[in-house]
């Protein structure tokens, strides 16, 4: 069997387009962030007047980091994965949550792998 270099040619490129494209998708960060826990719409969970992500890890946060973290900013974020927390126990105060953070838009989102809660209150934005 004969193969043309022309053939050979468009089959090396083919290959090579088909590798490219199957790029991995850009790694997510594992972040975390504070600010006040609401519902809204219904069923959907937000932290609203939130601080910048800063790089974290996925535990939650122990007893004497939580005093030093602040309580609120300016950002807002879309919770998902929120299936195995408790959320109406903590809306409207203001949490702690650390995950993976997930550029969209309009809204960022997060992918929560921990929760704690700072403040029996939301903290007004700052």
């Amino acid at each position: 069997m004969r193969i043309r270099f022309g053939a050979l040619a468009i089959l090396f490129v083919a290959a090579r387009a088909l590798v490219t494209a199957q790029a991995p998708p850009p790694k997510a960060d594992l972040v975390m962030v504070a600010g006040c826990l609401r519902e809204q719409p219904a069923g959907t969970w937000r932290v609203v007047n939130a601080t910048d992500p800063k790089p974290s890890n996925a535990v939650a946060p122990a007893g004497d980091e939580l005093s030093t973290i602040p309580k609120s900013g300016t950002r807002q974020f879309q919770l998902i994965g929120v299936s195995v927390f408790d959320l109406p126990s903590y809306k409207d105060q203001t949490v702690v949550l650390k995950g993976l953070l997930v550029p969209a838009s309009p809204v960022n989102r997060l992918n929560i792998t921990s929760m704690a809660r700072l403040s029996a209150t939301c903290e007004p934005p700052k």
